[in-house]
């Protein structure tokens, strides 16, 4: 008897463990303890920016830096490699700038939803649009398009929310 619950309980801490490593960390830093690599590729692509907070985030085994930065009137966040290499630019919008075709492509999947936040996502020289959406049923959602209105993914809201709580927990 005593073998199977330390077996089961075995089980259940090895599941929690993978659930806890696939699930992305991020750790605030202090901006003074950037690596240089990654302010330097801040400074050569906004030489106006000034920084305003980072985190180091570590997602399915890949390490990466999210740093807000002020660039003239626009808030930014940009997404780098340790090594300095920036992977993705988001940028807030007003809802009224997203293109027709990407409210449109709302409207037809979630009629009566509404549209709470934009950013506009620069990866890889391809845009796309990330909207939270606030569904007809009061159901909380991000989802992302691109510019012709296509959705290229969508997720829950409360979802993670409620991921977090429970992991909290733990």
């Amino acid at each position: 008897m005593r073998k199977s619950m330390f077996v089961g309980l075995g089980v259940v801490l090895g599941m929690w463990v993978l659930a806890a490593t696939a699930r992305a960390d991020e750790e605030k830093i202090a901006l003074d303890k950037l690596p240089k690599a990654i302010t330097d590729a801040i400074k050569k692509a906004y030489p106006d920016a000034e920084l305003k907070s980072a985190e180091k985030e570590k997602e399915n085994g890949k390490e990466t830096y999210e740093v807000v930065v002020k660039n003239k009137d626009e808030m930014l966040e940009i997404i780098l490699s340790p090594e300095g290499k920036i992977l993705a630019v988001e940028k807030e919008i007003a809802i009224k700038d997203l293109p027709k075709a990407v409210t449109e492509a709302i409207e037809a999947k979630y009629p009566k939803s509404a549209l709470k936040k934009a950013e506009e996502v620069t990866k890889d020289k391809k845009v796309t649009y990330e909207v939270v959406i606030e569904t007809a049923d009061k159901k909380k959602m991000e989802v992302e398009l691109d510019p012709k209105g296509k959705f290229v993914e969508e997720e829950k809201k409360e979802e993670k929310k409620e991921e977090k709580k429970k992991d909290d927990k733990k």
